[in-house]
């Protein structure tokens, strides 16, 4: 009897353009590649990053590092080809991430060439290229209504013909940095008028952007003094002059501000993007840490009695209860079907999705103020000819308040308060974020719930004076001035997205005091204020 030989499955390269910077600027293709790859070989420090922030488990995707050797020397086109064909013979699926478009001023072709030759299949997908991205978010479109046509070149090409190339209505600089002295000169040299608008965007795409505006005769000098860093994208043209009217990405209401959000990531979740949505870097410190109960056996006991009727009401006042009580259900057994004939209250919007996640629907939720106090106000009085049973079950935080309860009686009914889960103080952060929190090194600090601000004094101290406080609810800013801060920004609702909103509309009402002063817009972290401002709504 003779075994058959098994055969190796043949390798498979994706050349994946990661855009100019901006992490959303990544085509659906890209995601869908990276997630299923083998193996990630990178260009660019920031890809790392990148590629981590997509997966949810990345134990089964190895990242190999394209810009340098195992030496540490830099690795030439030649070099990384060599490593991505490596990798495709071993029958892995490789993602070769290249910064922009595989395509378009990058070693992308060359690279292909070495994968064919190696007889190993491949396919590209195109990425946002910087040449158009960058100055599309620094407000310069490369082309008008009367400048129709562009130009793209490399300052780092030797064969650069920037004759042929000072022609153009608009040419777009790639890798100029440290060369802008070569490209203003030859340029001028080439018959470019010296005070054609220059635009040299830094970081662009990204909320480190910066942009500066000169000619071709002083950008070198402004340049310096400005002292603006690779990499850089340069724009030279008329077209410059439209930035003064469609810059949108510098401009958002908090561009650039680092703004504290004392949750876990999972909690963060959609805080933080909508700050990003407008221009914000947010960094999650997480405060408490959500452990099960110290007795179970509460717990237990108040599911066996859901299951077997016990209860005409159960009322969710937390995502954390939801989750605590699906728990317990996956451990019996048991699934949204054991509800049946049970009414369900959640305390608003984000737990009531978080129940209709369960494929269930809630059947109150405060048509008012979604808290305790809300929730109350509409639950109905226990009526003994309407109500069958007068029970509630309520699973909580060990923390939680008794205002619920003691309404809840009052209204007629018994309730058993479960504590489902323990919030307990997290550990310190890092040395550098806990001095950043004290020296004014965060633009803003957003507060959810009365718990976070204590936790976070108490585990990394008193965000400084310069730091702007934004909280979710009048309880929230209770806290928060009972331990000696300040509160600028106060929620219009005690949602999060309400809370976002009002810290952005702060930051254009100071963006915009600012620029009728004359002043240059600036961070809260960058002007040290002696005082606090007054809190909005």
């Amino acid at each position: 009897m003779t075994t058959k030989k098994a055969v190796k499955r043949p390798g498979w390269v994706s050349f994946v353009g990661s855009g100019p910077g901006d992490p959303d600027l990544l085509t659906v293709r890209a995601v869908d590649l990276i997630r299923s790859a083998d193996v990630v070989v990178t260009e660019i420090p920031g890809h790392e990053a990148l590629v981590r922030s997509l997966l949810t488990d990345d134990a089964g995707i190895d990242l190999v590092d394209g810009s340098f050797g195992e030496d540490g020397t830099p690795l030439t086109t030649a070099a990384r080809a060599k490593v991505v064909v490596r990798e495709a013979k071993a029958g892995r699926r490789v993602v070769r991430l290249v910064a922009g478009d595989p395509f378009v001023n990058a070693s992308g072709p060359e690279e292909a060439q070495a994968v064919v030759k190696a007889g190993i299949g491949f396919e590209v997908v195109p990425g946002v290229s910087s040449a158009t991205a960058v100055p599309a978010y620094a407000g310069i479109p490369v082309t008008s209504k009367d400048h129709r046509e562009f130009g793209v070149v490399s300052a780092v090409d030797p064969k650069v013909d920037w004759k042929a190339n000072a022609h153009h209505d608009t040419l777009v600089v790639l890798n100029a940095g440290d060369r802008l002295d070569v490209v203003s000169r030859e340029l001028i040299d080439a018959g470019r008028a010296p005070e054609t608008p220059v635009a040299v965007t830094h970081a662009g795409t990204t909320t480190g952007q910066e942009t500066l505006v000169s000619t071709l005769a002083e950008v070198v000098r402004d340049a310096k003094a400005a002292r603006i860093a690779s990499p850089v994208v340069t724009v030279v043209g008329e077209v410059v002059d439209l930035r003064s009217t469609l810059s949108w990405f510098e401009t958002k209401p908090l561009f650039g501000w680092r703004v504290l959000v004392p949750r876990t990531k999972e909690q963060a979740g959609s805080l933080s993007a909508r700050l990003r949505g407008f221009g914000a870097v947010p960094e999650e410190v997480p405060t408490i840490s959500v452990e099960p109960p110290r007795n179970p056996q509460q717990m237990d006991k108040a599911i066996r009695g859901l299951v077997e009727g016990r209860y005409e009401w159960i009322a969710f006042t937390s995502v954390n209860a939801v989750k605590a009580v699906r728990e317990k259900f996956e451990d019996y057994g048991l699934d949204a079907r054991a509800f049946s004939g049970l009414k369900i209250a959640a305390v608003g919007d984000k737990t009531a999705e978080a129940i209709a996640a369960w494929g269930l629907v809630a059947d109150l939720v405060p048509s008012g103020e979604q808290s305790a106090r809300g929730l109350l106000e509409d639950w109905p009085p226990y009526d003994d000819v309407l109500d069958p049973i007068n029970r509630v079950f309520l699973p909580r935080a060990d923390i939680a308040t008794e205002n619920l309860v003691a309404g809840l009686v009052d209204l007629g009914w018994e309730v058993d308060d479960v504590t489902a889960y323990r919030t307990v103080r997290a550990a310190p952060p890092a040395a550098p974020v806990r001095e950043a929190i004290k020296t004014g090194k965060f633009d803003a600090v957003v507060f959810t719930s009365s718990s976070t601000v204590r936790n976070l004094v108490g585990i990394a101290g008193k965000p400084h004076t310069s730091t702007i406080i934004a909280v979710i609810g009048p309880a929230t800013a209770k806290t928060a001035e009972e331990h000696g801060l300040r509160v600028d920004v106060l929620a219009p609702n005690p949602s999060v997205e309400e809370l976002v909103d009002a810290l952005a509309d702060f930051g254009s009402a100071r963006r915009a005091e600012l620029l009728e002063a004359g002043l240059p817009v600036t961070r809260p972290s960058e002007k040290r204020a002696t005082t606090r401002r007054k809190a909005t709504s």
